[in-house]
């Protein structure tokens, strides 16, 4: 029988660090990666046999469960009709309408045309050019801690993989297009104002994550981005609304849905889609008014292109996901998050462990501080060297964590009560793990070695 040890040994021969991204190598928590061989429902098999109780799920795609059987079988169909073609598909079509429907809230068209790609990366990627093509402007704004893919222009100050591992950014980047990225705290409307006073007439979009969910959550706070989409207006610029996380997971219509259902009436220029949108395949979308998706080619100037975009077999993931997507699914995965989520403030509470469980819908982390956390600097000024003791202890129990204090937890439909029991009985171990984890441990040198 293969090990976890002996899969990730034969992986470092020839891949870089034995994984294909990188928070992948539990490089915040210590230990052996999982390697992992198989999935259903609510859990997820190593290369050793052993179960553990999944909430990762993909890191998002996986809302209904894994390997559910109706989007397998609607695979599998594709699969037998071409695995890629060159050419468009009707598919491809019946996706951009469900997606255009569900992101017509009130009467509201949220987006109006969608271009498919195969990552969230290219998405926003795309999404930016069109914001560039359109204003004319070359300069963008994003906010510390929001993690909006790995393009050259965006890795600063971002979340994600970039925060676990404690970067500035990446090397590789030129000077000269990082300059073209404003990075603003987060939540803070005074410096969006600054940004737009100190650069008049060149800021061509302000990028946000819809709800920040890579520096941990990071819940906007109310009214923010209404703010953002009226303050962006009022210079000529454009809001890009990231939700390629939230988008899909936290409700059917995204976080931007969320809060029109709360009766806001601001609406984003261009939004980006990823993971749900695919059902677990490499798939993302870009969507927005019809006057700037139609900027790009073969209508407009914009360029953007991909061999495998609107893949059949994505496609095919994609809808069935969104088909099977109704208000049930929803409603299960809101309870089983709620209960493990209050579990989890529950156990660390009586291990005595500072701590905040932040909420955005269905997405929550947990940060080993108190006080109320805003944004980025909040998020990194935490006792971060519990959460590896937290993490394998969890692990230990059958109960596979992200392997990073700045990432969500997702809950998926298929975490039914007997699983949600099953995750609150290891909790309480796990929080007294943290509870007497100490700066000479290990989860402190890995946490101080990131921050340096």
């Amino acid at each position: 029988m293969t090990t976890n040890l002996e899969a990730a040994q034969r992986a470092r021969a020839v891949i870089p660090g034995g994984v294909n991204s990188p928070v992948r190598a539990f490089g915040s928590v210590g230990g052996t990666p999982l390697s992992i061989v198989s999935a259903a429902g609510a859990t997820v098999r190593d290369v050793t046999g052993r179960d553990y109780i999944d909430l990762v799920a993909s890191w998002g795609p996986a809302l209904l469960g894994h390997a559910h059987p109706e989007v397998v079988t609607a695979v599998q169909d594709a699969a037998a009709r071409g695995l890629s073609f060159g050419a468009s598909t009707p598919p491809e079509t019946e996706l951009a309408e469900l997606v255009i429907d569900r992101l017509h809230v009130d009467g509201v068209a949220g987006i109006e045309r969608l271009r498919m790609v195969s990552t969230g990366t290219e998405s926003t990627m795309t999404a930016i050019r069109i914001a560039r093509g359109a204003t004319g402007r070359d300069i963008v704004v994003k906010f510390a801690g929001h993690y909006h893919g790995h393009s050259d222009g965006l890795l600063a100050e971002s979340g994600s993989g970039v925060a676990t591992l404690g970067l500035p950014g990446s090397a590789g980047v030129p000077a000269d297009v990082a300059a073209l990225t404003l990075v603003l705290p987060y939540n803070d409307r005074d410096a969006v104002h600054a940004a737009f006073a100190a650069h008049p007439g060149r800021i061509a979009a302000i990028i946000t994550e819809a709800a920040g969910a890579n520096a941990g959550i990071l819940a906007p706070e109310p009214g923010f981005n209404a703010f953002l989409a009226e303050t962006a207006h009022a210079n000529g610029a454009l809001l890009i609304l990231d939700e390629v996380l939230t988008g899909f997971r936290v409700g059917a219509a995204g976080w931007w849905g969320l809060e029109r259902a709360d009766g806001a009436t601001w609406v984003p220029d261009l939004v980006s889609f990823g993971k749900v949108v695919g059902g677990g395949m490499p798939l993302a979308a870009i969507g927005g008014r019809a006057d700037l998706m139609e900027l790009l080619a073969p209508l407009g100037p914009v360029y953007q292109a991909g061999t495998l975009s609107g893949n059949p077999l994505a496609v095919a993931a994609g809808l069935a996901t969104l088909r099977l997507a109704d208000a049930d699914v929803y409603s299960r995965v809101d309870a089983a998050s709620a209960a493990v989520s209050a579990g989890l403030d529950r156990a660390l509470t009586d291990a005595g462990v500072e701590h905040v469980v932040s909420h955005a819908g269905s997405l929550f982390s947990v940060a080993f501080r108190s006080g109320q956390i805003r944004d980025y600097d909040d998020a990194r000024a935490q006792e971060g060297w519990r959460y590896p003791p937290f993490f394998h202890a969890m692990l230990d129990a059958g109960v596979s964590l992200p392997p990073s204090v700045f990432e969500a937890w997702f809950l998926t439909a298929a975490h039914d009560e007997s699983v949600v029991e099953r995750i609150l009985a290891a909790l309480p171990a796990a929080a007294r793990a943290a509870a007497s984890a100490g700066q000479t441990q290990v989860g402190s040198q890995l946490w101080m070695r990131q921050k340096s």
